[in-house]
């Protein structure tokens, strides 16, 4: 099992990036999935999240109108779309499953891609 995110790299404030998460060895159509982030010396925060279908999203406060979150379960990936970046964007971004009904309980994360917004 794994989930493998790539994507990350530097970017100029303004710019845009966009993150996958790659996931293998389970179904992902069967698990919510969502985007955490964490910045250096701060929590790990949830950034958005995304139901196993695809029909429900939710954001950060703080990235609602700038990041889009989707997945293609034909190809058991999600995405983050980040437009209009900041620096206080910059953080490792991290992707996780949680698993629904008889998966109830199966957690999974990934390692992390770095995003680091500068000038």
């Amino acid at each position: 099992v794994q989930l493998v995110e790539s994507g990350g790299g530097l970017v100029q404030p303004g710019g845009s990036l966009r993150l996958s998460c790659a996931a293998s060895g389970f179904t992902a159509r069967w698990y919510d999935m969502s985007w955490y982030r964490q910045a250096p010396g701060k929590e790990r925060e949830l950034v958005a999240a995304i139901t196993s279908a695809g029909g429900s999203t939710n954001y950060a406060d703080s990235v609602k109108g700038r990041f889009t979150i989707s997945r293609d379960n034909t190809k058991n990936t999600m995405y983050l779309q980040m437009n209009s970046l900041k620096p206080e964007d910059t953080a490792v971004y991290y992707c996780k499953a949680a698993g629904k009904g008889s998966w109830y309980g199966m957690n999974y994360w990934g390692k992390g891609t770095l995003v680091t917004v500068s000038s």
